[in-house]
């Protein structure tokens, strides 16, 4: 029954890879050539080992896993079905993560602990990594830091960092990251790739600026012609009096 299982788990596993990387040509190629998925198998192993108390074993077989395929996974995160890391070089994820169905890592990715410096006991009990939901897309070099939530289906975009929790279906980049304009996802048919969209892709701040700049822009011009209707409709010969230079009188 537990082989059964974990037989199946592998399929989908494969399945996922198949699906979501159009650079995969065959599921044979993908069980021999990917080292995120043999990163993951290695992890659940590991991660069975740590639940049974035998944690020095678990943390061996993840440095194993670390050494053969770049990606560092803690033998304690726990790890959702169909998961996807693509490429895979550098993605290191946290003892108290948390990672959904259906969700997507690209290289570089790091689901990071923050915590207040206090006994080690104390901390090692704390949730200090984040948490992805499912669906969730983490672009590559993104870096998620602390107990933050990424939502149902959220994209991070490449090299963010993101400290703050986002939403379900949404879209977030930048540094530090902001949510941005591009449409909510809702299905597996808005699957992104590296969680980036390519179109309506603008930073809130960006667009604030913006929009500040023209206003000033348009503000300049006004009041470039004002000076110019005030100057042309200025008399020539002032009085003395109002400021004007005094008008000679020829004899």
């Amino acid at each position: 029954m537990v082989g059964g299982t974990m037989f199946k788990t592998l399929r989908e596993d494969i399945d996922a890879a198949m699906a979501r990387d159009p650079a995969a040509r065959s599921r044979i190629e993908i069980f021999f050539c990917y080292p995120g998925l043999h990163a993951l198998v290695l992890h659940r192993a590991a991660h069975g080992l740590w639940r049974r108390g035998l944690r020095l074993l678990a943390r061996l077989l993840s440095q194993f896993g670390r050494f053969v395929t770049g990606i560092e996974i803690h033998p304690g995160a726990k790890i959702g079905r169909r998961f996807f890391i693509d490429h895979g070089m550098g993605v290191v994820i946290g003892e108290t993560a948390e990672i959904g169905d259906d969700v997507t890592l690209y290289h570089g990715v790091t689901l990071g602990g923050i915590a207040p410096a206090i006994d080690s006991s104390a901390q090692s009990r704390q949730k200090r990594h984040p948490t992805l939901r499912d669906g969730a897309i983490i672009g590559s070099g993104a870096q998620v830091l602390g107990p933050v939530t990424i939502g149902e289906k959220a994209r991070i975009g490449a090299n963010a960092v993101v400290v703050k929790d986002v939403p379900a279906g949404a879209t977030a980049v930048g540094v530090p990251a902001r949510l941005c304009a591009a449409r909510l996802a809702k299905g597996p048919e808005d699957f992104v790739a590296y969680g980036t969209p390519t179109s309506d892709l603008s930073d809130p701040l960006v667009r604030a600026v913006d929009g500040l700049m023209e206003r000033v822009g348009a503000l300049q011009a006004r009041i470039d012609e004002l000076e110019k209707k005030q100057t042309e409709e200025q008399p020539r010969d002032r009085p003395a009096e109002e400021g004007g230079p005094a008008r000679v009188s020829k004899v």
